[in-house]
């Protein structure tokens, strides 16, 4: 009798931690989704009144996106070591297609793809080119290089909230 009721005492604890674990998993995953989630590389949390830094040694030729807040509206900047070395950066959406919620790029090998027209660009001209269907660019004037990281003040990024649009970046 003893060893049926210890059975039935263990059945009961196990189907305890099961619950247990799957309220976690579950309210993991609400989290994650509340909080738009995105499977590329973060390398800067969710901000709305912090200048965005970026770590040069970091940067590679594989561009990295900057997800950025202001207020209620989603912003993303992105950075790329270009071929001659030196870093690039701009704003993750199209000049031509910004008023378009894809407007935003993706790399495919060498090149960055707007997700909204399928214009091709070459990272090499990221910060380079302006007009056209390229990333907005951010230039010298509006970051700081202190020799180890880039520093994009939230001030400038305020100022050019409008190039998202409130849906930016549906699938």
């Amino acid at each position: 009798m003893k060893n049926k009721n210890q059975k039935v005492h263990l059945s009961k604890d196990k189907r305890k931690s099961i619950l247990i674990l799957a309220v976690i998993i579950i309210g993991t995953i609400i989290i994650i989704s509340k909080m738009g989630f995105d499977s590329r590389n973060q390398d800067v949390s969710l901000t709305s009144d912090k200048d965005v830094i970026i770590n040069k040694n970091e940067v590679t030729e594989t561009v990295k996106f900057y997800p950025v807040m202001v207020g209620s509206k989603k912003m993303e900047i992105l950075a790329v070591r270009a071929g001659d070395g030196s870093i690039r950066t701009a704003f993750n959406t199209c000049q031509v297609c910004n008023g378009s919620p894809r407007a935003y790029y993706r790399q495919q090998g060498d090149i960055l793809v707007c997700q909204n027209c399928g214009n091709q660009f070459s990272m090499d001209m990221v910060e380079l080119e302006r007009g056209g269907c390229n990333p907005v660019p951010i230039t010298s004037e509006n970051k700081t290089d202190d020799g180890t990281n880039i520093v994009i003040s939230m001030e400038f990024i305020a100022q050019n909230k409008n190039l998202f649009t409130n849906n930016w970046k549906t699938k």
